[in-house]
Parts: structure tokens; sequence; C-alpha cells
């Protein structure tokens, strides 16, 4: 699964490909986005650990990956 985070003052999305479902994602940014001072933590496909502070999340995009994709695409 594919997760997109906009972070407020970077120019560039982090991509985080995981391997939790899009509800339990979802629960983890809501459960980020209610605690002050909140952190939103994920782990990778590959074992890495991105974490965000909630207060500087702009968007969160969750959704499958394009798998593979070779080429020009209209």
């Amino acid at each position: 699964m594919e997760v997109k985070i906009g972070v407020q003052q970077a120019q560039r999305e982090l991509v985080v490909e995981v391997n939790e479902t899009a509800d339990a994602v979802e629960k983890l940014v809501g459960e980020a986005l209610t605690n002050e001072g909140g952190m939103l933590a994920l782990t990778d496909t590959k074992g890495r650990r991105v974490v965000v502070p909630a207060g500087k999340v702009a968007y969160v995009e969750i959704g499958t990956g394009v798998a593979g994709t070779v080429g020009f695409r209209s």
C-alpha cells in the first residue's frame, strides 16, 4: 500500500510503501492527528521507520501503489 504524506513547508511529499491495510493506516493517522504533540510513525516494507510530527502534516493520501509502470502515461 502506498502512502503519500504532504508536510508543511516541504516542497516534496513523502512516499512510503507499507504492508498495512488502508484502514490500519487511516487509524494511525487519525490517532496521531488527534493527540496534541503526536507523531505519525509508519514502517515501510524494508523495515525503515518514517516519523512526522502530526502538527506538520498537510495531507495524507492512502492508496494502492502503481507497480511496475514504465514509459509514458497519458
